[in-house]
């Protein structure tokens, strides 16, 4: 939704009415995760993606289609064995649910806000519903009814229950908590442990966060790509004469001061989502920027450096009380094992690293290597190093 509310915006200013389809649930391999959304006006113009290309055209059909009836919500299913489905190209095995609403939800004001103002928030949906859940002539709960839920609780809208909405409203709370989009069943009026209501509980999370220290080459490389994943980049240093805007204009902020003072004013807000890197190279700044990071709750934590730089650091860092525990934390040499030399490859060694932590897979880190990081390259189809 981030991704194409400048756009439902520009034609509602316009006068015309849209569509927004979602990707609702995933079965298997498939080509967007759920929370993918595509927005479709009355005019068949697009912005957005459901599928990356696989199934678009089905979809705005079925938009058009939704917006001509005025009928409410409708839920979509393609798959790998569905003639259509294969006809416009999903052959990656999988099957993607999707929902499909002609009204935008009565919050939309309220939504827009908080996304453009990059304030957490969740969005519930119902999803599925059995035919016993839904209230007589239309009343009670409907397909794509919907919750707004803020970090602090506070919630509008409804789901068509009373008691289902509190029930989702303190399970939305908690998700955000989290930062993970999910799928929950309900009974009609919130009961657990029951099934004939699904509501997809999407998290609208805050910006990641890239803290970098150290005014050094490296770091413009990793601001750069920092900016393309989506991270809000902040590059500190306590020296005015390298931390710049004029060396760094791709950060969000550049902050001259000492990394202890800096994230003994940040230090609380970050989380598993973001990521601190130490680049400086320098005992003074590095030491105490990494004894103050592990007192907080970020995800990912590394430092640059050589495997006998970072030897002499961990000494250090015991000798200022780190445990085992804490150092284990410490990424370091940062970076995969990837043969990465350049600042632009370094940059890439470690974006790839964080993701890989963040998500949980298994990836060859410098740290857990052992020998000169920058080996020999070998060019391609040779046997022997270049220069041996």
């Amino acid at each position: 939704m981030k991704e194409v509310i400048g756009q439902v915006e520009r034609w509602r200013r316009a006068g015309r009415r849209v569509a927004i389809a979602r990707v609702v649930g995933l079965d298997g391999s498939g080509p967007r995760d759920p929370g993918a959304t595509m927005a479709v006006n009355e005019d068949g113009e697009v912005a957005g993606s459901v599928s990356g290309g696989c199934v678009e055209g089905a979809v705005v059909t079925e938009a058009l289609a939704a917006l001509e009836a005025r009928a409410g919500a409708r839920r979509c299913t393609f798959g790998y064995s569905d003639d259509e489905a294969f006809a416009v190209g999903l052959t990656c095995g999988g099957t993607i649910h999707l929902l499909i609403d002609p009204e935008l939800p009565a919050f939309y004001d309220e939504l827009r806000g908080a996304l453009q103002g990059d304030e957490p928030v969740a969005v519930a949906t119902v999803i599925e519903l059995d035919e016993g859940a839904a209230g007589p002539s239309g009343t009670g709960l409907q397909l794509g009814a919907s919750l707004l839920v803020r970090a602090d609780g506070a919630a509008s809208g409804t789901l068509g229950s009373p008691t289902l909405d509190e029930v989702v409203r303190r399970d939305a709370a908690g998700a955000l908590q989290s930062g993970l989009s999910s799928t929950r069943h309900y009974g009609p009026h919130g009961e657990a442990r029951q099934r004939e209501v699904g509501v997809f509980v999407e998290v609208f999370a805050r910006q990641p966060h890239l803290v970098i220290f150290g005014a050094v080459d490296f770091t413009a490389a990793l601001a750069r790509l920092g900016k393309v994943l989506g991270y809000r980049v902040t590059v500190c240093d306590a020296r005015p004469v390298f931390a710049t805007t004029a060396r760094f204009p791709m950060a969000d902020e550049v902050v001259v001061d000492r990394p202890e003072r800096y994230l003994a004013r940040v230090g609380a807000e970050l989380g598993a989502r973001d990521a601190v890197c130490v680049l400086t190279h320098d005992p003074k700044f590095d030491v105490p920027a990494i004894v103050a990071a592990v007192g907080t709750e970020v995800g990912y934590l590394g430092a640059m450096g050589s495997r006998r730089t970072h030897a002499d650091r961990v000494e250090r860092l015991e000798q200022a009380g780190l445990s085992p525990a804490e150092l284990g934390r410490v990424m370091a040499p940062i970076g995969l094992d990837i043969g990465a030399r350049t600042p632009e490859e370094t940059a890439v060694a470690i974006c790839a690293e964080i993701i890989a932590r963040r998500t949980g897979r298994a990836a060859p880190s410098l740290r857990d290597g052992r020998g000169p990081i920058h080996a020999p390259a070998v060019l391609p189809g040779a046997g022997a190093a270049v220069g041996a």
